[in-house]
């Protein structure tokens, strides 16, 4: 996906003129209001995240509602984690065209109405268009602008950042299972689905803390100051089809030519506006829809061309093949992470130990230690004679050596320790997005890493049904 120029703040102006220049260190860069998008990123992890894996609670009040094989139900939980990753390319144009703030808080609403209408549900495929689907594009549009926005605000504290704000993942998980179990014993799963929706309301107020980067002010190196006059909003649009052309989309010719058409018609229709003032109200007002759409019309076009180019063009990332083998990767990863969440409470069940996961349930243990693996191995990352990648492999090796042992452990004891290493060392989640830009470089990453979460997405929607 494409990140925002309005979010960012580049200069598009001469390469050589920025680089002679002294460039003062951005105060939001590391420090300032970036503590404040990591704090909104958090909040959302929890609230999105945290909610999915805490879907178990709800999967067996489905089960016992509708009476349904576990393996069609589980595909509820499954068509709401995967489609919330899986429109993670298809996201970024809105971002390129809307920025990061506006889409997540057209998400939130989205997310919060797919909660509420499934508390209507009559059957499962009604879930599966209100909650799988509904809440599962709401969910994508909040949870991609929070990590894409932590990784424009830190540059050498990345890893560490991107740790702390998806150990809300882990509380959310801790929390929200808690929520959700006392809500259905109180109220009832309808209602408590309802309730629900009224909290995820507030990822609106999480996409209202994701504040663009000041267009004044001045970035270290890969950020460089840019003003919001319309001379630099028209020096964007010549980038962006030099962008193209670069990609192998777009000649810059037919670019010029379109891009003459289209300021002739925005200046036609401010003549007639112009020209028109002595005219009725009504005339006036039709006259000014017609610009906002010409308006939006050309932003549109450029947005999509610059979207598509990015991952179609001729220099598009699926060229390089070391990160089309990580695509490989990821789409078999996420299933190892999820399937813990939505099946343990039927093992426990099977296995004749609800007391004991009642006192402290095994997903809460995976949650809480899951804080812990994200924070731990983030830290870890930052160190200097430290790999990120050797960290990186050496615990998906161990996640995936848990979950393969999982089903031979049939007491509370072994089940809790195995729990507690699947959440350790599932913490290596929040180095991906690290990882992917050791692969790919910062200029692509909000693409690459868009790529990367719709392998995950597609991991997460078939990995619980097939368990199930």
């Amino acid at each position: 996906m494409y990140a925002s120029r309005e979010d960012i703040g580049y200069d598009f102006g001469d390469d050589s003129k920025a680089g002679s220049k002294p460039i003062k260190p951005n105060p939001n860069i590391d420090g300032g209001w970036a503590w404040m998008i990591v704090l909104s990123s958090f909040l959302v992890h929890i609230l999105i995240m945290g909610s999915q894996m805490a879907l178990g609670i709800l999967n067996m009040e489905w089960l016992e509602e509708f009476n349904q094989s576990r393996g069609l139900t589980a595909w509820v939980s499954s068509l709401s984690m995967g489609i919330t990753l899986i429109v993670g390319p298809f996201i970024g144009l809105f971002i390129s065209m809307c920025g990061c703030r506006k889409t997540a808080i057209i998400g939130g609403i989205l997310n919060a109405l797919g909660w509420i209408l499934s508390a209507y549900a009559s059957n499962v495929h009604y879930l599966f268009l209100t909650f799988g689907v509904t809440a599962g594009v709401g969910s994508g549009m909040v949870y991609l602008p929070a990590v894409v926005m932590v990784g424009q605000y830190f540059q050498k504290r990345r890893a560490l950042a991107q740790g702390l704000s998806t150990t809300g993942t882990g509380f959310g998980a801790f929390l929200m299972t808690a929520l959700l179990k006392y809500l259905c014993t109180e109220f009832g799963w309808r209602n408590a689905m309802f309730i629900q929706g009224a909290i995820s309301l507030n990822l609106c107020v999480c996409g209202a803390l994701m504040r663009p980067l000041s267009p004044k002010d001045v970035v270290s190196e890969k950020y460089v100051a840019r003003s919001n006059s319309e001379d630099n909003q028209a020096k964007a649009l010549s980038h962006s089809a030099e962008t193209v052309k670069s990609n192998g989309v777009l000649s810059e010719e037919p670019e010029k030519k379109e891009e003459a058409t289209n300021e002739e018609v925005l200046d036609s229709v401010q003549h007639i506006e112009i020209g028109g003032k002595s005219r009725s109200g009504r005339s006036m007002y039709g006259l000014r829809i017609l610009k906002t759409v010409s308006q939006l019309t050309v932003t549109v076009r450029k947005g999509f061309a610059i979207w598509y180019s990015s991952y179609f063009g001729a220099a598009s990332l699926f060229t390089n093949r070391v990160f089309v083998a990580f695509i490989i990767w990821a789409l078999f990863a996420y299933s190892s992470f999820v399937i813990p969440f939505i099946h343990l409470p039927e093992i426990v069940k099977q296995y004749n130990l609800p007391s004991q996961n009642n006192i402290f349930p095994l997903t809460s243990i995976i949650a809480i230690v899951h804080i812990f693996g994200k924070v731990i191995l983030g830290i870890i990352s930052d160190l200097p004679c430290i790999s990120t990648w050797n960290v990186f492999l050496m615990a998906n090796f161990t996640l995936v050596t848990c979950i393969l042992t999982l089903p031979l452990m049939q007491t509370y004891v072994s089940l809790a320790v195995v729990c507690a290493l699947i959440g350790f060392s599932s913490g290596y989640f929040s180095l991906m997005p690290v990882v992917t830009e050791d692969l790919v470089g910062t200029k692509h990453l909000a693409n690459a890493y868009g790529i990367i979460i719709c392998a995950n997405g597609i991991s997460a929607l078939l990995g619980p049904p097939f368990a199930g």
